[in-house]
């Protein structure tokens, strides 16, 4: 079984592998996004569904207007630098959900999902930045879309090429809506993610920790508020005797804030330049 995995894998990684533009790292891509942000935008609006979602508040409109700044920001950067097609078909939304879970994630397409279980952490809107701008970050550089591509295969549900994903989520609609939901971090990993997954996982998590960094600086939000929200969160996690989901595919404490304070030098450059300008939404 795990060979014919490894041989899958690699006739697909031959024939559908692309870069991801902001960071040039080569990535598996098997789903067009006309297939895939269907099925993201239904099973988004199915977790909605069957959550308790905070319609409105102070706290349900930070959620929303920090969703606003950052796609400001996102969207203009990458217009600019000739990314801009990796927005089409991007239906952005923002909610916010009553649930002691500390999460956040959002689908390929810009649906995020934040609980109020994150919100302690946080502590204010910077720190929201800092959550959101890195999940946005993953769809950006559409991790999902890989996660959900390895996942597929590591299931034996696809076997190379381009995936005919309409025709895996009729015949196979449970395992396909899992494989989303974990490749998103909306759901517990599985037991794929205990080999191949965690470890490019992490690597991903610190691609879209880069991301995220830059974009909320870019927004207007002091990007040293994202170190400090990991400094608690690894507080939280080291009192635990297991982490928080939120920390299940990420790297090390302590490495992800070193990571982030060596990338704070280039994120200050873009909030310094956004400081003291006028923000205003649409």
């Amino acid at each position: 079984m795990k060979r014919a995995i490894i041989v899958m894998l690699v006739v697909a990684m031959a024939v559908a592998c692309q870069r991801v533009p902001l960071s040039n790292r080569k990535q598996l891509k098997l789903i067009p996004n006309e297939q895939l942000l269907p099925l993201a935008f239904t099973s988004y609006r199915q977790v909605l569904d069957t959550s308790s979602v905070v319609r409105s508040g102070s706290q349900a409109e930070m959620v929303r207007r920090v969703g606003s700044r950052l796609r400001q920001a996102m969207e203009s950067y990458l217009t600019a630098n000739n990314y801009g097609d990796r927005l089409k078909g991007f239906q952005w939304e923002f909610n916010l959900i009553q649930s002691p879970q500390v999460n956040a994630w959002c689908m390929p397409g810009g649906k995020v999902a934040f609980y109020t279980g994150i919100l302690p952490y946080t502590q204010n809107e910077a720190g929201a930045a800092a959550v959101m701008g890195h999940e946005i970050s993953h769809a950006i550089a559409e991790h999902g879309n890989e996660r959900m591509s390895e996942g597929l295969l590591a299931s034996g549900l696809i076997q190379g090429g381009q995936a005919a994903l309409g025709a895996v989520a009729q015949s196979k609609p449970s395992q396909t809506r899992a494989i989303l939901l974990q490749a998103v971090g909306a759901a517990l990993p599985i037991g794929y993610q205990l080999g191949r997954g965690l470890p490019h996982s992490r690597a991903q998590e610190t691609e879209a920790d880069k991301l995220g960094l830059i974009f909320m600086a870019m927004a207007g939000y002091d990007p040293r508020e994202a170190v400090s929200f990991w400094s608690r969160m690894a507080k939280a996690g080291s009192s635990r005797r297991k982490p928080p989901e939120f920390l299940s595919t990420h790297p090390s404490d302590q490495r992800r804030i070193n990571n982030l304070q060596s990338m704070m030098p280039e994120a200050l450059k873009y909030y310094n330049q956004r400081r003291g300008q006028t923000y205003t939404s649409r």
